[in-house]
C-alpha cells in the first residue's frame, strides 16, 4: 500500500492486490480509478504512489506497479478520476518477492524510485540492471542530470529491497531496507553510494560500502514505509509491529531508536507525514502474514 497527499490535504492510497487508488478527504473514501496492467502476486502489485510537486498545474499522479513482465512507473492525470497512464520507466526486474516500489519527489524536482533485487542478488551490484537500486529520474522518466553516471538512472546501488524513502528538512534522502536474516537497515543515501548487498548486510569495516545509520534484527523491524518530521525518521515495521522513531542530526543518529505502539495494532506497512504535520500509519494485517483484527486494515492518524 502506498500513501501520498494532494495539495488540498486529502490523501491518495494505493491497494496492492486490487490495483485501485482511493482518495480520502474529510473522512470520506472515494475510488478514483483502477490502474490497468497490474499483475498482483506475492509481494508484487500496485505498490508506490507519488504526487507531482507541480500537481497544481499539471494534475499528475505517479504509480509504481508490477506488470506481467516487469515492474514499471507510470504517470496519470487526476481531476475527479484517473486518466490514461503513460509509462515513464519500464524494465525494472520483477519477481514474487523483492519488488521494492516506493517513490518520492526530491526538493530538486526529480523522482526517486526504490527497486528490489527481484530475488537475483547480482542485480543489486550491476549498473546495467535497474534492480536493487535507488533510481533518480526526471518527471518524464529519463536519467536525471547530475546522476553519478551520465545517462544512467542509477543513483545508489547495493540494495536488497528498499520499501521506504523520505527526505528530511535539509533535503537528505533516507531509505529503509529489508535485510536477509541478520540486519534490517536505515540508510542515509548518498549519490553513487554502494550499500553492500549482497556482499554485506548491516554494518561493515569494508570501506567500499556505506554503513547504515541504524540497524535492527528482522524480528524487531522489517521496515516498510518511512517518513520524516520533528528531526526524526519514522519507520513502519512489519514483523516488529511498531513504529520506530530514529532521532537524527546533520544526517546521523542523535540518540537511540525508540519503538512506539508496540504490538498494539499489528503490522505497519506505510507511514507518511501529512501537510498538517500529523503522521498517518497504515496497518497490514490482512495479507496472509499477519493476524487480522476487527476493522483491519486501517489508517491511523497520530498527532504530536
Amino acid at each position: 500500500m502506498g500513501l501520498a497527499f494532494l495539495p488540498d490535504g486529502s490523501a491518495l492510497v494505493s491497494e496492492r492486490n486490487t490495483a485501485r487508488i482511493k482518495r480520502i478527504a474529510g473522512g470520506t473514501v472515494t475510488i478514483i480509478g483502477t490502474v490497468p496492467g497490474v499483475a498482483p502476486g506475492g509481494e508484487g502489485g500496485l505498490l508506490g504512489i507519488a504526487v507531482a510537486p507541480t500537481f497544481a498545474s499539471d494534475r499528475l499522479v505517479y504509480a509504481y506497479f508490477t506488470g506481467a513482465n516487469d515492474n514499471r512507473v507510470v504517470r496519470m492525470p487526476f481531476n475527479t478520476t484517473l486518466g490514461t497512464p503513460q509509462v515513464i520507466v519500464s524494465g525494472i526486474p520483477r519477481a514474487n518477492i523483492h519488488d521494492g516500489g516506493r517513490m518520492a519527489f526530491g526538493p530538486d524536482g526529480m523522482l526517486y524510485i526504490a527497486t528490489g533485487d527481484a530475488n537475483i542478488r547480482t542485480n543489486a551490484q550491476s549498473m546495467t540492471s535497474l534492480g536493487g537500486k535507488i533510481l533518480r529520474v526526471t518527471p518524464t522518466g529519463a536519467a536525471a542530470p547530475g546522476n553519478p553516471v551520465a545517462g544512467n538512472r542509477v543513483y545508489s546501488r547495493g540494495h536488497r529491497n528498499v520499501q521506504g524513502l523520505a527526505f528530511d528538512s535539509a533535503g537528505r534522502l533516507w531509505a529503509g531496507e529489508f535485510g536477509q536474516n541478520t540486519w534490517d537497515e536505515l540508510n542515509q543515501i548518498r549519490a553513487g553510494g554502494n550499500y553492500g548487498w549482497p556482499t554485506v548486510e548491516g554494518r561493515t569495516t569494508d570501506t567500499r560500502f556505506v554503513n547504515p545509520v541504524a540497524q535492527w534484527t528482522p524480528a524487531q523491524a522489517s521496515p516498510s514505509g518511512i517518513a520524516f518530521t520533528r528531526n526524526t525518521v519514522w519507520l513502519a515495521a512489519l514483523r516488529g509491529q511498531r513504529l520506530w522513531g530514529v532521532p537524527v542530526l546533520n544526517g546521523g543518529p542523535d540518540g537511540n531508536p525508540v519503538g512506539f505502539l508496540n504490538a498494539q495494532f499489528g503490522r505497519f506497512r506505510t507511514v507518511a507525514t501529512a501537510p498538517d504535520g500529523s503522521l498517518w500509519l497504515i496497518t497490514n494485517n490482512t495479507d496472509g502474514r499477519g493476524t487480522p483484527r476487527t476493522g483491519d486494515d486501517r489508517i491511523l492518524r497520530l498527532v504530536f
